[in-house]
This record gives C-alpha cells, structure tokens and sequence, in this order.
C-alpha cells in the first residue's frame, strides 16, 4: 500500500499511526503542497492522506483510513471506548492551535515545501484563514502560555501512557496528531504526564516528533 502525505498535517499523522501500531509495511509519498493535480486525479480533491489500496484504488479521510487498516488483519486493535473530556479538551485546544502551528509549519524542513513555490502556495493559503504569519509569532508567548496551562489540565485526563484511556479509541488518533506538533513550539511546559504518554506514542506508532525544528 501507499500513503499520500504532508508531514505537517494531523489528519496524515492519523493515518500513519495505525501502520505503525500494527507494525505493517506502507510507502510514504510526500506530495509537494501546491500539487493539485496528483490527489485530484487520485479522488477529484486536493486532500490528503490519500491511501492507495493493495488493488490500486484510492482512499481519502483519515479515519476511514485508520479503520480500513485497522481492520485489515481481522485483529483490530481499536477496540477501547471515547472519552467526552478528552474531546472537550481538543475542542478547545483546536480553537487557537494553528496560530502557533501554521506559522512554524511554513518556517519547517517539511518535504511538502520542498520547492519555494509549495512554500509560498502554503503561506498564501493559510494567511487567508488566519492572519499574517509574522503577527502570530510576534504574539506566541500568551499563547504558549495558554497550552502549558491546557496541557496540566490534559494531564489529569491521561490514564496510561499507552493509550490516553487506558485502552486505544479513537481519541488516541486525535490526540497525538496534535501533540506530536506542538512540539515544534518551542517554550511549552510539558508536564510528565503528557510527556510520557507522547513520547510513548511516537514510539509506537513510528511517527516522528518535531522537537529538533522548534521554534
């Protein structure tokens, strides 16, 4: 099977966490970020992930594609339930997040902005959802502030560092995405906890952490 990526992107992250999980073999193709063409062509969008199947058909939505895998084998390992905090905490977390991660996505050694004019495809974009790149740097300190705050309380939530609930659900697939990216914000406090429980889960799922770009 392959798996159509960008590195940055959290849906992409879910994706390749169940490979990783259930230690099954897929190729990675990072896409250039201003290639429409490619995933058009594969599924009449420009999204991503996009997985092309064993029989060379194509599937898109990221957790369509954790549980397409997942149930591959006949032993899902999904099995455990959701918790309502723990999508209460994302909510609010997702509401400020990309003001500290599209900045610092545009400045990252990410293959998908491998030619200047994929980089400044992705500025473009994303300048025209949230603002100028530069005023949300200039502004990360309240900010990190805030997620350090949110993270003690994410803290409290965590059962095991192996599954936030104890069991992996799809909170997991929710959850590290965004943790895994946070760690290219350089100056937040991560309690133990959530250290744990990230690291864990990077080492689990084979998906990298971005700590040696912070910024």
């Amino acid at each position: 099977m392959k798996l159509y990526i960008y590195d940055h992107c959290p849906f992409c992250v879910k994706a390749r966490m169940i490979f990783g999980l259930k230690n099954l073999p897929v190729e990675l193709v990072t896409l250039l970020n201003d290639d429409e063409a490619t995933p058009v062509r594969m599924v009449g969008k420009k999204v991503a992930p996009i997985l092309q199947k064993d029989d060379s058909r194509y599937l898109p939505e990221s957790m369509d594609i954790v549980h397409y895998v997942d149930k591959f084998d006949g032993q899902p390992l999904l099995t455990g339930k959701r918790n309502p905090a723990i999508e209460e905490w994302l909510r609010k977390v997702n509401g400020y997040a990309n003001r500290l991660l599209l900045p610092r996505f545009a400045k990252g050694a990410f293959d998908e902005f491998a030619t200047p004019e994929a980089r400044a495809y992705f500025v473009a974009k994303k300048e025209a959802a949230i603002g100028n790149f530069d005023e949300h740097l200039s502004h990360s300190a309240g900010l990190v502030k805030n997620i350090s705050d949110d993270l003690r309380a994410l803290e409290k939530l965590i059962v095991q560092p192996n599954a936030v609930n104890g069991e992996l659900s799809e909170d997991d697939f929710h959850l590290f995405p965004l943790l895994r990216n946070l760690t290219l914000v350089a100056g937040i406090n991560w309690p133990t906890r959530v250290a744990d429980y990230r690291d864990n889960m990077a080492k689990q799922t084979q998906v990298n952490l971005l700590s040696s770009q912070a910024i």
